[in-house]
């Protein structure tokens, strides 16, 4: 008899179609059988050794983040209910250009340091992996839900080339062409770049196209954070679309938002390039998530050059008086890059986290506020606690566009990431709400999408992207990576004021077949494993 049958669920299958009330039985991880509209037809219902009565509730594919930041927390903390509880099956890690495979002794330090304000600086981890391969190892003794990795193109060129803003000598270049391979085989899913992170940052269009080939040649896709979000930003986007169709490389646009002031409105503008370039045959994805703050660490709004040399050097030049005056006159004045160009504004700018407990009161205020407070300007405030805390606090940066985030979220290709950075006291709230605010609020409360669009965008659409033949849908011989919800009262817990609060209606999620949230609440179960690359 099979494992567990789960009866009279609105079945959203995740293909777009209209729900239909089935029964679906789950055995051995997989979906064995559904049986349509059971109760009406008056046919022989299933049997298994548990039932679950489902009356009321949403059956959909376990949702699947095309952004996360859980590279250590997955390992740190076996509960994660923060995405679990979401309804978060499967996460794609190794984001934005920089995280901890492939790495030598030396880059891993360097790494830590650099993000420190996304992951912590992972005291509390045996970082017993250097290569991608063995991190997905790892992953596999045992975690909360499963996860994919990217190649981060920033720690390859921190590998290979260093911390230098220059450009990678004939040999460099084909050490990180070998990296990316070595990583693609091991099971990575694609290169990711953060071009507004150093080292990632210093790498020309020549560098990235030589190892976006080498990643199609596996069938993997592209995934840059790039170089602009506010000025120059569709600029920046066309750069990613030429760069791809030069290296017959798929693509998808993280975080695929339209920031600052000098762009709101303008996301018809983004969608219109994404039309030609598809209709041209570039294949091109995106994620957004649904809230207008951004978030990354304050060390990154600095300017390109201040960051040559590795988070040793950036102490260094922000301790100097002279250099830090070039630094602010960069930022405040001429826009720094590390910043998309925009001149900074520091009433825009509120820390979420540090690392040293001694600065908490900088904690859920803006940099103008604490300089008020402080008396002293801001720029006085943010260098202080840059150097005080060494470069390990994180923001949240509000400078979005409700208009732009909606537009988005409708296209064709939009799939749902959280960005979520689980560090800090008060984390941006997208890490732990993402998915329920999709169904909660741009579904039931705005519209924006029908649920069976919106769940089509989190679970088949990144499934596809990420060439997985047997997740992303409701469907026979697929995994039993599944998520129950009451469509009438799904919503997050999280706010701006609370972030760390889990979402309410998803009382059942499963992963693998078993139960890792069971009636609302956290089991003990670890059916999480690393998702490798398909064979092509």
């Amino acid at each position: 008899m099979e494992e567990l049958v789960i009866r009279d669920a609105d079945v959203v299958d995740g293909s777009g179609d209209f729900s239909y009330r089935a029964d679906v039985v789950v055995d051995g991880g997989r979906i064995v059988s559904i049986v349509k509209e059971a109760a009406e037809a008056g046919c022989q219902r299933p049997k298994a050794r548990r039932e679950l009565d489902a009356e009321g509730l949403v059956l959909s594919p376990g949702f699947i983040d095309m952004h996360a930041h859980s590279d250590l927390a997955l390992l740190r903390d076996p509960d994660h209910s923060a995405k679990a509880a979401q309804g978060v099956t499967l996460e794609v890690l190794g984001q934005d250009g920089l995280s901890y495979a492939p790495v030598d002794d030396r880059t891993l330090a360097e790494v830590r340091r650099a993000i420190t304000g996304w992951n912590g600086h992972g005291d509390d981890i045996d970082f017993d992996w250097r290569s991608v391969g063995e991190y997905l190892d790892r992953l596999d003794r045992g975690i909360a839900v499963n996860a994919a990795y990217l190649i981060p193109q920033g720690t390859v060129r921190a590998l290979a080339v260093g911390w230098e803003d220059r450009e990678a000598t004939p040999q460099e270049l084909d050490r990180m062409r070998a990296l990316v391979a070595d990583g693609m085989e091991q099971g990575a899913l694609g290169l990711s770049s953060g071009l507004t992170y150093t080292p990632g940052m210093y790498a020309k269009d020549a560098e990235l196209t030589e190892l976006c080939r080498v990643v199609a040649e596996y069938g993997g896709y592209y995934c840059p954070h790039h170089r602009s979000y506010g000025a120059g930003a569709l600029e920046a986007y066309e750069e990613m679309v030429a760069l791809a169709r030069e290296a017959g490389c798929s693509l998808h646009l993280a975080h695929a938002t339209m920031n600052f002031g000098v762009n709101k409105g303008r996301a018809p503008e983004l969608l219109a390039l994404l039309d030609e370039a598809l209709a041209q045959g570039v294949d091109i994805s995106l994620d957004t998530y649904p809230y207008t703050p951004g978030a990354t660490t304050l060390a990154a709004l600095l300017p390109s050059w201040a960051g040559e040399g590795g988070p040793e050097a950036v102490l260094k030049r922000l301790a100097d008086d002279d250099t830090a005056e070039r630094i602010r006159h960069h930022m405040e004045v001429v826009g720094a890059d590390g910043c998309h160009g925009v001149p900074v504004e520091w009433d825009t700018v509120e820390i979420s986290g540090v690392g040293d407990p001694a600065l908490a009161d900088f904690v859920g205020r803006t940099v103008a506020e604490s300089a008020r407070l402080r008396g002293e300007s801001p720029w006085t405030t943010a260098r202080g606690l840059l150097l005080a805390d060494r470069l390990a606090p994180s923001i949240l940066q509000h400078v979005g566009h409700e208009e732009n985030v909606r537009t988005i979220m409708r296209h064709r290709v939009h799939t749902g990431g959280s960005d979520g950075i689980l560090q800090g006291a008060k984390p941006h709230p997208r890490a732990y709400g993402t998915f329920p605010r999709y169904l909660g609020t741009y579904v039931r409360e705005l519209g924006v999408l029908s649920l069976e669009e919106c769940v089509a965008h989190l679970t088949s659409r990144p499934a596809s992207r990420l060439r997985l033949p047997d997740r992303g849908l409701v469907k026979e011989g697929y995994r039993a990576d599944l998520v129950l919800f009451d469509a009438e009262t799904v919503a997050p817990g999280s706010t701006f004021e609370d972030p760390r609060q889990l979402p309410v209606g998803i009382p059942h999620v499963l992963v693998d077949g078993r139960f890792v949230i069971e009636d609302g609440r956290r089991t003990d179960v670890l059916a999480g494993r690393a998702v490798r690359r398909s064979p092509m």
